[in-house]
């Protein structure tokens, strides 16, 4: 009898273990934090440009620009800008990307310099964007048709998700948006009586002059990830979505109600 209670009193935690594990195994929200409901990546540096980073918050703008930019002067020489937006937190989880999807950056700069020729002057960089998954640069793309005249403009970069692109790994793989730019300062006949200061301008995602400045990725949950090799995300290994231990528990709740089976003493013939 003492066996069955202690038997009982196993399998009845057991149960109320593996009830609870949902509720417990799932993080709370965190709208830092990448998800199926939350994939807009957005923006946030200094006045002086001398730091960016970015977060999937589009409420908390802390310790960003209150003017909703970044922007460094040149007085002469090259207007050069070298900057990196980088993931403000470790993802606490991995990011999984549909393969047939896309992601978009959109930003905006301003950018006030003289025209260049790349080919012709190794000084010369047109607006480039690269992607990257930690180290790794998973995309880079430039653009040309930028106006250097002073106007604000309207960048958006789409790229298709490839085998390098459908899985973030917390912690290590965050992504890091690099942005390049290098031509001469300005110096026509008009800058004797007017300003020609070189500027190179980049918004965040609080600015109040109309840009749109964030990127979004097309997150799935890692159910439905697909591997490079077309296999499915969970083939072979351990569900994260899923209770942790399930299994042993199960195995234990198994041996435990074998215990309860009243025991039948062995069946001889009658004498």
């Amino acid at each position: 009898m003492a066996n069955r209670l202690i038997a009982l009193s196993m399998v009845f935690f057991l149960v109320s273990s593996v009830m609870a594990a949902p509720a417990s195994a799932q993080a709370a929200n965190d709208p830092r934090q990448p998800s199926v409901d939350n994939p807009h990546m957005h923006f946030w540096g200094t006045s002086d440009l001398s730091s960016c980073w970015t977060h999937f918050d589009s409420n908390d703008s802390t310790g960003s620009s209150e003017e909703g930019f970044g922007a460094r002067t040149y007085g002469s020489g090259q207007v050069e800008i070298s900057l990196s937006c980088r993931s403000q937190d470790n993802f606490k989880d991995n990011m999984y990307l549909n393969p047939n999807g896309t992601i978009r950056i959109e930003i905006g700069v301003y950018i006030f310099s003289d025209d260049c020729d790349p080919e012709q002057d190794s000084n010369c960089k047109e607006l480039t964007l690269t992607l990257r998954r930690g180290n790794l640069a998973v995309a880079t793309q430039t653009f040309p048709s930028v106006s250097v005249d002073g106007d604000n403009e309207q960048v958006v970069w789409e790229i298709p998700v490839d085998n390098n692109m459908t899985v973030w790994n917390k912690s290590q793989e965050e992504p890091t948006l690099e942005v390049e730019f290098s031509k001469p300062g300005y110096n026509g006949l008009e800058c004797f009586f007017a300003d020609c200061t070189g500027e190179f301008r980049f918004y965040y995602s609080n600015n109040e002059d109309g840009m749109d400045v964030e990127a979004n990725f097309p997150i799935i949950n890692m159910t439905e990830a697909v591997d490079p090799d077309g296999e499915g995300g969970g083939g072979g290994g351990t569900d994260a979505g899923g209770l942790p231990g399930f299994g042993i528990l199960a195995g234990l709740a198994a041996m435990a109600m074998a215990v309860i089976v009243p025991r039948r003493g062995p069946l001889t013939p009658r004498q």
